[in-house]
């Protein structure tokens, strides 16, 4: 069973996912506006994986029989000063989803919710994974110092990458 506290924030929890995924469509364009397509498409990835976030706790409430309320998403930041501090600002959103995902850990353990718990893991995990990518992209970019022949070169590299098979399913199972 799900109590309403939990499931007040589960539900929060989803629409920072889908703020998250906004926010990064937001570095998408910005990117695409100049023209540097390996980093756009980085982030397109990345709004994919928040999606795939959502849903996934989407579907885990109706799981377990709670009832998932969509709440306004806010606007995210258009304008960046730099290359630097589009991954800066993807860095901070990061920290807020871990501090989020740490929260509800938080309260599912103060409950004894063992199924929550569990599912929670995932999350932790994939936090730890994502503000290491951005720390270490980051670290790169310092390194650079917005030399062209790095930011080529980066740009190139993150061209390749690709969403996991699971996220490219249409369904998050």
């Amino acid at each position: 069973m799900l109590s309403k506290k939990l499931q007040n924030e589960l539900n929060a929890q989803i629409n920072l996912e889908f703020f998250s995924e906004y926010s990064y469509l937001s570095m998408t364009a910005y990117f695409e506006s100049i023209n540097l397509d390996g980093f756009s498409n980085f982030f397109r990835v990345q709004a994919s994986e928040e999606h795939f976030h959502a849903m996934k706790i989407f579907d885990f409430i109706n799981t377990i029989g709670g009832k998932v309320n969509l709440e306004t998403i806010n606007k995210p930041v258009v304008e960046f000063d730099s290359i630097l501090n589009v991954f800066e600002t993807a860095l901070a959103q990061e920290n807020r989803v871990s501090e989020s995902i740490n929260h509800l850990m938080d309260t599912a353990i103060q409950e004894n919710n063992h199924a929550v718990i569990s599912f929670l893991k995932w999350y932790v995990d994939e936090q730890v994974e994502e503000i290491d990518l951005f720390t270490n992209l980051i670290a790169k970019l310092k390194l650079i110092n917005n030399d062209g022949n790095g930011i080529l070169l980066m740009n190139s590299e993150l061209a390749k990458r690709k969403a996991a098979p699971e996220i490219t399913n249409t369904s998050s199972e």
